[in-house]
C-alpha cells in the first residue's frame, strides 16, 4: 500500500473517522467508501478498523459521561445479535440488496423528518420492542455494509435527545460494535497484521479530528445540528440507494 494517491485518500478517510467519532453528522460512513477508491472495499473496512476503534477511544473520553443510558442499554443488548446475523449469513446474503434497502429505508424516513412540522417538548423514552428491532438491524447493517448509522437513527432521531446527549450515545454505542466486530473480521481475515504499520499511521490525523469533530458539535446551534444530521442521513441513503443499484447491476449475469 503505497503511492501518493493511496496516501491521500487514506489521509481523508482517516479524518472523516475522527470527524465521525467527534460528533459530526454521518461523515464517518463516508471513510471506507473513500478509501475504496484506491483498493478493495473488504481491504478498506480491514485497514481502517484499528483507525476506528482507536478514534473510538478519544471519543468515549470526550462523551464519557454525556451519554443517554436507557437508549445506550438498548442498543447493547440488541446489536450484538445482529452482528452474528451478519457473520453467519456473509457468504449468502446480498449486500447490494441490504445496502439498497438500507437507502430506502433511510430516505424515505429523512424526507418525513423534512416534511413534517418540527415536534418540539422534552425528550421522549425509548421502548424496548422497537429499539431491539432496529439495534439488531444497525448491528446487521455495520457488519455487512458499514452502514449503521441509518438504522440506528431511524430509532433515536424520533426520541428527541438533547444535542450533547445524541452525540454521545451514538458515538459510545459504536464504539461499542466495534470490538465486538473485531472478533468476526479476525475470522473472516479481514484484519491483516501487515496493516497495522498503515492504520498505526492513520491513527495520528483521527485523533486530532475527533478533537475538531467535539469542538465543531459544541459550537453549532442544537436547531441546526439536527437539521444538518436529517440531511447527512437523506444524503447517505441515496449514496446507499446508487451503491446499492450497481452491486445488483453488477451480480446479473
Amino acid at each position: 500500500m503505497e503511492g501518493t494517491v493511496f496516501w491521500l485518500a487514506a489521509l481523508v478517510a482517516a479524518v472523516f473517522v475522527g470527524l465521525g467519532k467527534g460528533g459530526v453528522p454521518v461523515i464517518t460512513a463516508l471513510a471506507v467508501p473513500v478509501l475504496a477508491l484506491v483498493i478493495s472495499p473488504v481491504a478498506a473496512a480491514g485497514l481502517l478498523l484499528p483507525v476506528f476503534i482507536v478514534s473510538d477511544v478519544f471519543g468515549l473520553i470526550a462523551y464519557r459521561k454525556l451519554f443517554d443510558w436507557p437508549v445506550l442499554r438498548i442498543m447493547m443488548v440488541a446489536m450484538p445479535p445482529g452482528v452474528l446475523i451478519g457473520y453467519l449469513t456473509v457468504n449468502i446474503v446480498s449486500e447490494g440488496l441490504i445496502t439498497l434497502l438500507l437507502g430506502l429505508i433511510g430516505a424515505v424516513f429523512a424526507l418525513s423528518l423534512m416534511l413534517r412540522r418540527p415536534a418540539d417538548g422534552p425528550p421522549r423514552k425509548p421502548r424496548w420492542r422497537p429499539g431491539l428491532f432496529w439495534g439488531t438491524i444497525t448491528g446487521f447493517t455495520s457488519f455487512v455494509s458499514h452502514s449503521g448509522a441509518v438504522p440506528y437513527q431511524v430509532f433515536t432521531l424520533p426520541l428527541r435527545m438533547p444535542k450533547i446527549a445524541f452525540v454521545g450515545t451514538v458515538t459510545v454505542a459504536f464504539a461499542y460494535i466495534n470490538v465486538i466486530k473485531l472478533i468476526p473480521y479476525y475470522l473472516l481475515g479481514q484484519l491483516s497484521v501487515a496493516n497495522l504499520k498503515t492504520a498505526g499511521i492513520l491513527m495520528i490525523p483521527a485523533a486530532v479530528a475527533v478533537l475538531a469533530g467535539v469542538r465543531l458539535v459544541r459550537i453549532v446551534p442544537e436547531k441546526l445540528f439536527f437539521r444538518l444530521v436529517i440531511w447527512a442521513l437523506l444524503l447517505l441513503s441515496l449514496k446507499l440507494i446508487w451503491d446499492g443499484l450497481q452491486q445488483m447491476w453488477l451480480q446479473v449475469p
